[in-house]
């Protein structure tokens, strides 16, 4: 019953985004992208728009939407492409639901890494080490939005860990916020984190080690989907979208220059296309 609410929740709030939304198929120039606002969807989703619109005359529409919603949306239809989906773990529930309905349109970014973060001077290294010091982190582990993938899996840790904390659900900019604050009173706070985010780039951090035995956490690629029918509709967009990826190098330097702009993504995007022609010719059909 539980999963039937949260589905017909996301349905719902899918409808009313594709009512924000222009018609994927209107013509063959135009792309509709929708993204989770998480900080690397968020540099790489912009960086896209400035691309299409500038490299390859589109009008581009993105919108921001949390992982259900967006999923639905793409897989009814009303959008062309889903561009950040975590594979094979953090969203193989989505997958099932909604895969039949989407084409995967390669990866964006290889090689991620999920779990629980902590600051470098906080002095345990593995999960399990947890149990003995709930008291310092307030007995709660700081997430993201409720609906993430990670979200489910650290829920997973803290049932196989046996670990008597409370998953607190907030937003992404929430969770570094928190972080930011600890760190400056270097306080010891556990978050749900992934790489790549800006937040390696700026402070001292590790993940806490999982046990061989309890791992949920694996090595992941970031995917872009979309909806069935976009590669006969719109065949340079989906070419555009099975090239465009980034190095570790490169999408951290993006997200960095986001972050600290203040979070002019777009400008910051497009200043990044026009000092990296090499790497965006590499996309271009």
């Amino acid at each position: 019953m539980k999963n039937l609410y949260r589905f017909g929740a996301a349905l719902l709030a899918a409808l009313l985004l594709s009512a924000c939304s222009k018609p994927a198929g209107d013509t063959e120039k135009t792309a509709n992208l929708v993204y989770v606002n998480w900080a690397e969807g968020i540099a790489y989703t912009n960086l896209a728009k400035v691309v299409l619109e500038e490299k390859l005359g589109y009008e581009v529409n993105i919108t921001s939407a949390d992982v259900g919603p967006a999923y639905v949306s793409v897989a009814q239809g009303e959008f062309d492409a889903f561009m950040e989906t975590w594979l094979p773990v953090l969203h193989a529930d989505y997958m099932e639901r909604f895969g039949d309905n989407l084409i995967d349109l390669g990866h964006v970014y290889e090689n991620t890494q999920s779990g629980l973060v902590v600051p470098a001077y906080v002095t345990i290294d593995r999960i399990a080490e947890l149990a003995d010091h709930a008291d310092k982190i307030e007995g709660r582990i700081v997430g993201i939005d409720a609906g993430a993938g990670i979200m489910s899996t650290a829920a997973q840790v803290i049932e196989r860990y046996d670990l008597d904390l409370e998953l607190v659900a907030s937003s992404g900019p929430a969770m570094t916020a928190a972080l930011q604050e600890a760190i400056s009173r270097e306080e010891w706070i556990v978050v749900t984190g992934w790489d790549p985010h800006w937040k390696f780039g700026r402070y001292d951090l590790k993940f806490l080690e999982q046990d061989e035995d309890k791992v949920v956490w694996e090595p992941e690629n970031i995917h872009i989907l979309g909806r069935l029918g976009l590669e006969e509709e719109k065949p340079e967009l989906a070419a555009f979208l099975r090239a465009f990826s980034l190095t570790t190098d490169e999408l951290g330097d993006l997200m960095v220059k986001v972050e600290d702009a203040g979070g002019d993504a777009e400008n910051v995007a497009r200043q990044w296309m026009n000092d990296h022609p090499e790497v965006i010719q590499r996309w271009l059909p």
